[in-house]
Order: C-alpha cells, then structure tokens, then sequence
C-alpha cells in the first residue's frame, strides 16, 4: 500500500462512527453493561460490536436467542446511546474534511439509527451530509454492500466512481463487496485490507474540479 495515494472520483460514501466521530467512549459503556447482563466478557463483545448494526452484534454473540428479542433489546439500546453523548467528539480533520466537501456528492451511510446519527453527528459539531443511508433504510447490516451500494444510486453514480471511507473491518469488508475502494482511518482500518489507510481525516486533502470531480489524496 502506498504512503501516498490519489482517487479521482465522482462522491464520496461515509462511515459515521470511528470514521467521522469518535463515539467509542459511549459504545463501551453502553456495550460494556450489555456484557455483564448477559454474563459475557467484556472485551469479547467490544471486539465484535463496531461497525454493524447492534441487533447483529447480539446475534453473533448469542446465537441461540431468537432475532426478535436481538431487536427489542436493540431499540433499548439504541435509546441508551442516543441520550448519551458524553465523550462524543469530532475525529481529527473531520470538520475541515466535511468543509471540503461542502457542495460535492456526499453521503453518510451508518450503522447507527438515525436520530442516533443527527444526535452523535450534533454532538460532534459536524454538519451532516446531504444524504443520509441509516439503519432504517437497509434490509440488511454491513458487511452486507447494501447501504453502499444505495448512497451510491441516490448520489447518481456507478460504485465504481465512489470512494469510501470507513474504520471497521464489517465496513471495509461492505464497501468491497460494493465494488468500491476504500480509504481505512484510524488503527481498527489498518488490519483489514483498505484501498489505503490515514491515522485520521487530517491526513486526507479534497480538491472539487467542476470538470473531473473529486481529487482525494490521502498521505
């Protein structure tokens, strides 16, 4: 992978959550107590809960218990992190970063429900982009390529004119299945293969040409 790499491309697709802010502090509290209810390690749940919808954390980590008890505890849980904002925080570079993109084909494609979205991205102090593809808008949870693949068509372009941006390797994982490259930010992306990788979004420069669209260097 090189140090320095140059996409040309038409939009960009946006991970929420690791990639734009850091809400890992809430995560683990909220996720943490959802451990000892349920008598599981701690650290084996924090391994497995990012990036997917909270429903399909439970169903890996509880196999045998049927989907919808997954999906009412989902909801209580989703409630729990919305109200919850303590320790919510812009990843570095976020707000020049979404600055740069002000008036190009943007969207943000989360895991997260989305009052959690608006609450999170808020609390953040990050403007959200023009099109949001959320938990309600998907039939199925990344790694599944749906949620990409749907910004993709309602921004108007092909997948193969996106780039993603993602932190987590079910979101890397997505955005492959798409048939998109990938730019991996921060230290959960690196392990998993991404087209390239930054430490955070103020390694990444965006240039908008009217004629060619959008320059993305990352370094």
């Amino acid at each position: 992978m090189p140090a320095t790499a140059t996409f040309r491309v038409r939009a960009l697709l946006l991970d929420m959550d690791g990639t734009l802010v850091n809400s890992d502090a809430v995560v683990e509290r909220v996720w943490s107590r959802w451990a000892a209810r349920h008598g599981l390690a701690r650290e084996a749940v924090l391994r497995v809960v990012h990036g997917r919808q909270g429903h399909m954390t439970m169903a890996e980590l509880l196999p045998d218990r049927p989907m919808t008890e997954n999906l009412a505890e989902n909801a209580v849980l989703l409630a729990e992190e919305t109200g919850d904002l303590d320790g919510v925080v812009p990843v570095a570079g976020a707000g020049a970063f979404l600055a740069a993109l002000a008036g190009s084909p943007h969207a943000l494609v989360t895991s997260a429900s989305e009052a959690l979205a608006r609450a999170r991205m808020g609390a953040a102090g990050l403007p959200l982009p023009p099109v949001l593809v959320t938990s309600e808008r998907v039939s199925a949870s990344k790694p599944d390529p749906e949620g990409f693949l749907k910004g993709a068509a309602e921004l108007g372009f092909a997948p193969e004119e996106c780039l993603v941006f993602e932190d987590a390797e079910v979101g890397i994982a997505a955005a492959k299945a798409a048939g998109m490259r990938v730019v991996g930010v921060g230290p959960r992306a690196a392990a998993h293969g991404p087209t390239a990788h930054v430490p955070s979004l103020d390694h990444v420069l965006v240039a908008a040409d009217p004629d060619s669209g959008l320059h993305v260097t990352v370094r």
